[in-house]
């Protein structure tokens, strides 16, 4: 179940990447620190290498895909709480960074729809998809909907997905965000068709979908190699785990598994739970 040159290899290893790359200065601000590989300790305390729950998801979600060769929201919804209640996915076997919507709508059994509820969570675990033959805007926006029910963070989802996909095709970023984002989009999307254009100090890196998107968007739009795209991503600030991992996920789709730096890729920890969810 592949697209184009590239496989889900690519997008998750990408993911997993740049997740592990912002795990250490994940809620610092912007300029008060400088990554240049990977490294340990930080905010959470953490060895080299960890992953969090950008990846973790993101496994389970590849993994569901696997196993039941589709889109089955249940049984993502089934893994997702795996990994919140009994460390599925997490190379220490205990989950950390768990986001406020996500916990809330794992422990209701149904995604949360307020104007609140638009943090990243469903954004960071969506790449998968875009593997899957014939995925439809609509299946995009039910696996969304299993935390992040809001239209906001469903059509962020989507606009994710359907740009992973054009890359896939072999379109450059700058031809696969302008073939998927509308050039007089409204407001909060409104600024996706011209994000080249954006300075640094113009991009928000916090926890809202929106701003995710945008920075990810951003690095890849300003770099032309994986590991700056990726660098400039956790160097961002704030949510810098997550917004590594988003843009992570389309460099790995952009670069290939090849492009990322091979020490980064062996710093890895739980590279086995990574390889066991590819399909």
């Amino acid at each position: 179940m592949s697209l184009g040159r590239r496989t889900v290899r690519d997008a998750v290893y990408g993911v997993a990447v740049g997740d592990a790359l912002g795990v250490p200065a994940e809620f610092k601000a912007r300029d008060t620190y400088r990554i240049e590989g990977m490294t340990g300790r930080g905010t959470y305390d953490k060895p080299v290498g960890t992953f969090s729950d950008d990846t973790s998801l993101t496994l389970a979600t590849s993994n569901s895909i696997r196993i039941c060769k589709g889109i089955d929201i249940d049984d993502m919804r089934e893994r997702y709480r795996a990994w919140l209640r009994d460390g599925a996915y997490v190379p220490d076997g205990e989950s950390f960074g768990v986001g406020r919507t996500t916990a809330a709508a794992l422990d209701r059994g149904r995604g949360l729809d307020g104007e609140r509820d638009n943090g990243n969570g469903s954004l960071m675990r969506i790449v998968p998809l875009a593997f899957v033959d014939g995925v439809t805007d609509g299946q995009i926006e039910a696996v969304s909907a299993i935390t992040h029910a809001h239209a906001i963070s469903k059509r962020a989802c989507v606009i994710y997905v359907r740009i992973a996909q054009r890359l896939l095709a072999g379109a450059s970023v700058a031809e696969a965000i302008e073939s998927v984002v509308e050039p007089e989009a409204k407001p909060p999307f409104d600024r996706l068709s011209c994000i080249a254009c954006l300075s640094r100090d113009e991009i928000r890196s916090s926890g809202y979908v929106v701003d995710t998107l945008e920075a990810a968007l951003w690095c890849l739009a300003v770099t032309d190699r994986f590991g700056d795209a990726v660098l400039a991503a956790v160097n961002l600030g704030d949510d810098s785990d997550t917004v590594g991992a988003v843009a992570g996920g389309l460099a790995g789709v952009a670069y290939g598994y090849d492009a990322i730096p091979s020490e980064w890729i062996r710093a890895l920890r739980g590279r086995g739970m990574l390889e066991a969810s590819l399909f």
